[in-house]
Order: structure tokens, then sequence, then C-alpha cells
């Protein structure tokens, strides 16, 4: 089959090594534009962070030539695995580590990937994967076909990419697809196994705020959807304790605790962060790059234990027109403006509400910074 990868980041790496001589095209390269190298393409593999309107792409479907994204590539390879998905706008990396955490309690041969940070092309055996989705990888997608499909949430998010929010709905809810078990929220009015924050659980677990309890309840479910015991479920949840850039500790300093939380990149993230710290003292790091959103609730949330707000990158022009708060524009200046004025008990928050790209190259280069400034 003769392919043609489209990105040179981690998923497309991971799809070159595994297949035969492919032609590569990638910005860095500077052959975008360059149509001619779809002629004898059999199939496009393109990484998440293309976008379905470059000019390759494009060409690629008026020839008729199949796009995949990585994740379908990654899938194809391994037709023995069985599948888990794990889709939604929050979560989805807590909820796949933490069913990862439970199917080795389990004494199963599991691998975790996807969306998570291993491209799923890289996996090369395994009885079941654990596979978190985005959005970007669900768009291209063919004959993905998960044993037990998982969709924890659906809030608007990536709008500066689909363009609205009914079709980035679309996207996400193409995990159900070919699924031989659905597990969905109580009360979206999708048919499946439903769950919920106020599930009984075999144990509780050991992560903080109502919204992991609540990814708690979809790991539940699925897992057992999956076939395992209640009481490795149990073991899973008890033990395991998150996942870098999610609500993370990463210090306490003269009595104040740090909290990277970076990979809150929209919204509806933010907050869950505040709702997990409404009973404590917080001073609350906000911005980054912009992904299209109404600021409104995060504003409307923002309760009188937050005793400080500071607007950091591109987005805090937008966020200083409905929250009171300092224009620290870096998150060292903020950070250090935070320091200042928290006392012993305090917590400072890093949950951004909004993606990275204006001054990092991801969220995790964002949350490595704070933990190098703390």
């Amino acid at each position: 089959m003769r392919a043609l990868v489209y990105g040179l980041a981690r998923s497309g790496r991971a799809s070159i090594e595994r297949l035969d001589d492919p032609v590569v095209v990638d910005r860095s390269l500077g052959n975008e534009d360059d149509l001619s190298l779809l002629d004898g393409i059999e199939v496009v593999v393109k990484s998440p962070g293309v976008p379905a309107e470059a000019p390759l792409v494009v060409a690629a479907r008026r020839r008729g030539i199949p796009v995949w994204s990585e994740v379908e590539l990654g899938y194809r390879l391994l037709p023995d695995a069985r599948f888990v998905g794990v889709t939604g706008t929050n979560g989805k990396t807590t909820t796949t580590e933490l069913l990862g955490a439970i199917f080795r309690a389990a004494g199963r041969d599991v691998a975790v990937a996807g969306n998570v940070g291993t491209p799923l092309s890289s996996v090369l055996a395994a009885d079941w994967v654990v596979c978190e989705l985005s959005s970007f990888q669900l768009e291209d997608v063919h004959e993905l076909a998960c044993d037990v499909a998982v969709l924890l949430n659906l809030e608007p998010d990536h709008l500066d990419r689909h363009g609205s929010f009914e079709a980035y709905r679309d996207a996400k809810l193409r995990i159900f697809e070919r699924a031989r078990v659905k597990v969905v929220p109580r009360g979206l009015g999708l048919e499946g196994i439903e769950f919920a924050a106020d599930d009984e659980l075999p144990a509780e677990p050991l992560l903080r705020g109502a919204h992991n309890r609540e990814n708690a309840a979809a790991a539940t479910a699925a897992a057992r959807a999956a076939g395992i015991a209640d009481d490795h479920i149990a073991e899973g949840l008890s033990t395991f304790a998150g996942v870098p850039h999610r609500l993370e500790l990463v210090g306490e300093r003269d009595g104040v605790r740090y909290v990277n939380d970076s990979k809150a990149t929209n919204v509806a993230a933010a907050l869950r962060a505040l709702a997990a710290y409404a009973a404590e003292p917080v001073h609350l790091i906000l911005g980054g790059s912009p992904k299209g959103e109404d600021f409104a609730p995060l504003a409307a949330a923002i309760g009188p234990n937050v005793r400080s707000v500071h607007l950091i990158g591109a987005e805090a022009g937008r966020l200083a027109t409905v929250i009171d708060g300092e224009r620290d524009e870096t998150l060292e200046a903020a950070v250090a403006h935070a320091a200042r004025l928290a006392e012993p008990g305090d917590v400072i928050l890093l949950s951004p509400a909004c993606a990275s790209y204006d001054q990092f190259a991801n969220f995790e280069e964002r949350g490595d910074a704070f933990r190098g400034l703390v």
C-alpha cells in the first residue's frame, strides 16, 4: 500500500515507522502545497493537527484517496486486539489512564495509547488497548470498532477548528460507530450503559473533585462491560493518583500549594477545577491562545474564595472584559505576583481555560514551565 503521511509530530513519526517507504509531508519540509505528491498514493494518513481544509487533504478526497487518522492505521495494525475507546470534552486522559490501571490490576495484557501521548500505531501487540480518542482523530476513522466505547461529556471546545458545536459533537459521536457496547453520561439522551457522579462505586477514587468521581463512574462502567470484576476495579480506583497537568499538586512553599491544571484548555475544564477548590482560598491563573469560547460562564463561577485572578497570554485582553483580574501577561509574572499575594493555606491554581500555543508548544510545556517556576 503506497501511503502518504501528513504531519511529523508524534503520531506522524509513529506512522512512518510502521509503513513501507511512505511519502512524507510536513510544514517543516515546505512541501504541503505540492499536490503532485498524491500521484500513485493509495491512502493518506493524517496527523490530528492537520486540518481537514488543508489543500492536500482536500485534493486527496477529490481524487477518491482515503484519508485516515493515525488511530485508523493503528487499529488496522492490531487486528487481534480488543479496544476500549474513550472520548469527551474533558477527563479523557484521566479516565483512559485510570482504565489502564484497572486492567493492570485485573492482570490483563493492556496497552494505553492514542491522544494520551503514545501513538496507537506504535503499539506492536496487546490483548486489550485502552485508547483516548480526540475529535480530530475521530474525524477520519473508517473501520475503527470499539468493544467498549465511552463518551464522558460534551461541551463546546475546538470551535476554532470544527467551526460549530454541532460539527464538534458529530466528530465525537463517531466513536459509537461499530461499537459493541456504549457507555454514556446519564441525562444526555443517548442509548447505552449510563453513568453519573453519584453512582455507587466499588471503592472511592483517590482523585479530587466531583468531575473525577464522574470519570471514575465511567471507568467502572467500561471495566465492567469488559468483564473485569469489582475487586480489581476497586484496586484501580483506590490506588490511581492521577496524571500530570490535571489538578496536579506540584509543590508547597511557605504553606501555599501550587496546582498545575495546564490541561484545562477550555472553559468547562477550568470550571471543574474551580469546583474542586471551591472551599479553599484560590489565586487563579487564566489565559493563553484563543479557541473561540465564551468566557461569561467562567466569570460567573468565580466566587468569593478566589482571592486574585492573573491573566496571561493572547486572551488576557478578552478575559479582562468579563473578569476583574491582574494583567500579568506571562506565566512567570503571574506566578510571582500570585505568590506575593498568597498566604499560608492558599492555593495558586493554573487552570487557564485556553490553549497554550501563543507562548508554549503545548499544554505539557506550559505545565512543565509552571512546575519549574514553583
